[in-house]
Parts: C-alpha cells; structure tokens; sequence
C-alpha cells in the first residue's frame, strides 16, 4: 500500500471514534513511518559526503570511476561507488554537470 493511502486512511480514522483506537492508530502510524530513521541514515551518510566530492570536482570532465578512485579514502566505510554514481547522476543534478558520452563524464557546475 502507498505511503499516501496510508496517510489518508490514518486521517480519516483519527476524525472517527473506535474500539482500541489509541493501540490501532499506533500500529497505523508505525507502519507508515517504518523506514524514516533508515532514510534519515542514508541522508545524513550522502549530506556527509556531499562537500568531499564536490570539493574533489573541477571544471575537468571526469567518469565516476575516476571520481570514486580520487575520493575513495575520504569516504565513509561502506559507501560504494554504485552509492556515488546514485549520488552524482540523481541527487546533486544541480551541483554537477553530466557530459553525454561513452562513459559519461561529470564536471562541476
């Protein structure tokens, strides 16, 4: 079920009165905000390594490959180059230029 479904479901039920409606209505609300300290995790872990790559980037073209091998060691465990391609192609569109090629190349904006 969507997200907003839920959210209408739980405004509506919360202007009616029912049995168990504090234990349900607890239920509801855990359900719809099951993954926000995940997603909090992962924003917080890509707001970190924002100004390491944006610092690393220059008006040279270069692949993500390229950038992940001159910040890998400045990067948080775990965070993978597939992480910083996510980061560089979706997130930080208006920090970063993509230049269309064989590979892709990205510059600063």
């Amino acid at each position: 079920m969507k997200k907003a479904t839920m959210s209408t479901i739980i405004a509506t039920l919360n202007a009616i009165e029912f049995e168990n409606k504090d234990a349900i209505m607890a239920e509801l609300n855990a359900e719809v905000n099951r993954n926000a300290e995940q997603k909090a995790q992962r924003t917080a872990e890509y707001d970190a390594v924002k100004p390491i790559v944006l610092g690393t980037l220059s008006d040279t073209p270069v692949t993500v490959a390229e950038l992940y091998d001159a910040v890998h060691d400045e990067l948080p465990n775990g965070f993978t180059r597939g992480k910083l391609q996510y980061a560089v192609t979706r997130l930080w569109t208006d920090e970063i230029v993509k230049i269309d090629g064989n590979p892709n190349t990205y510059k600063k904006a």
